[in-house]
Order: structure tokens, then sequence, then C-alpha cells
């Protein structure tokens, strides 16, 4: 990922998780992350399509944790704003004439396939809660 997507979930969920009672608003949030809150208005809704967060509009509105967040892992949250290979893109155009270029994406797609189970594994032993009590 080379991008600050997961950087900015992990913060809003971090956020959210301090606060459970709370619905915190996209302003709210994007004061601590220091973005604009269109930024965070996006995130929360891939947040929210993962089943992560509930989010209510109107004047008491803002957004909590749908669970304990001793109950999502930091792969739920990788899976959820995940949109590159952790490695890269792959070769658009490779010369099918050479032995090589002809099966290098397919070679590739093994090695991001064991890429991400090695990463979903890693962060799928760690909490939110554990994430967040370290602020604590």
């Amino acid at each position: 990922m080379n991008n600050t997507r997961f950087a900015t979930a992990i913060h809003i969920m971090t956020l959210l998780a301090q606060s459970p009672q709370e619905w915190l608003t996209s302003e709210w949030i994007a004061g601590s992350i220091n973005v604009n809150p269109v930024i965070v208005r996006k995130e929360l809704s891939i947040l929210r399509e993962a089943g992560l967060i509930t989010s209510r509009q109107g004047k008491v509105g803002g957004s909590q944790l749908t669970k304990n967040a001793d109950s999502i892992s930091i792969s739920e949250i990788y899976l959820a704003v995940k949109n590159t290979e952790v490695l890269g893109k792959k070769n658009q155009n490779p010369n099918p004439a050479c032995t090589v270029g002809r099966e290098i994406n397919n070679h590739l797609n093994g090695l991001y396939d064991e890429m991400d189970q090695l990463v979903l594994n890693f962060l799928g032993n760690k909490s939110l809660k554990q994430f967040s009590d370290q602020f604590s």
C-alpha cells in the first residue's frame, strides 16, 4: 500500500475505540488527523460498508464502532481499505514473446497472495483494543 488510507483508517478507528459511547463527527476526527473532513467522510463510508462502524446524521450525528474494539482485528481494517497490492502493481504490458514476460504476472500473483496472507495473519493477531491501548 503506497498511500495513507490504512493510516487514516486506523487513526479513525482508534479515536472511535477510545470514545466508544460518543458519536464522533467527521470534523472532530479530521481535526485529529489534520486532514479535510471530506477525506474522513470517504474513509468512514468505506469502514461503514465493511460493517466496522455505524453513523448517524443530524445535529447529534457522528460515528461509533459497531462492536467492541477487542472484537475488531487490525486485519479487518486493513482489508476494508486495501486498494493496492502490498508489493505494488503488476507489469501492465510485458512482452509475450519473452519467456519471463509472458509468465511474470502469473508468478507475481502467487507472490502477492503469499504476502497478503502473511500480512493478514500478522494483523489478525492484533485487536483494535490492543492498538488503541497504546495511547492511554
